[in-house]
C-alpha cells in the first residue's frame, strides 16, 4: 500500500467559493483509475501543541503501488486538475508513506 497526503494552503482562506473549488475539482480527480481509496478534508476542530492546522483542505490517496502513484502523477485528469485549479493554492505539502 502506498499513502500520498497532500496538504493545499488556500491563497484566499476566508473565501468559501475558493474551498469550493477546490474541493469539486478534487472530487473530478477521485476518478483517476489507479486510485483505491480516497479522503478530503478539512482540518478538525483540535488544539494540541503537535497539530498543525494551518492548511485548508487535504487530500489523501490510497494506491496499491508506488508505481500506480507515480501512474497517477501523469494521468491526464490530474494535470486538468493542476491546470485549473494551481491559481487557487498558494503551498502544496506533500507526505508519501508505504505500509510496513
Amino acid at each position: 500500500m502506498f499513502v500520498h497526503h497532500v496538504y493545499f494552503w488556500l491563497d484566499n482562506p476566508d473565501r468559501a467559493e475558493d474551498r469550493a473549488a477546490l474541493i469539486a475539482g478534487l472530487r473530478k480527480l477521485s476518478t483517476v483509475g489507479t486510485i483505491r481509496q480516497f479522503h478530503i478534508g478539512v482540518p478538525a476542530a483540535t488544539s494540541r501543541e503537535v497539530i498543525d492546522n494551518s492548511y485548508s483542505v487535504s487530500w489523501m490517496l490510497v494506491f496499491d503501488t508506488p508505481e500506480d502513484q507515480d501512474s497517477y502523477q501523469t494521468d491526464p485528469i490530474h494535470l486538468k486538475f493542476v491546470k485549473e485549479c494551481s491559481f487557487l493554492w498558494n503551498k502544496v505539502v506533500v507526505y508519501d508513506s508505504m505500509g510496513v
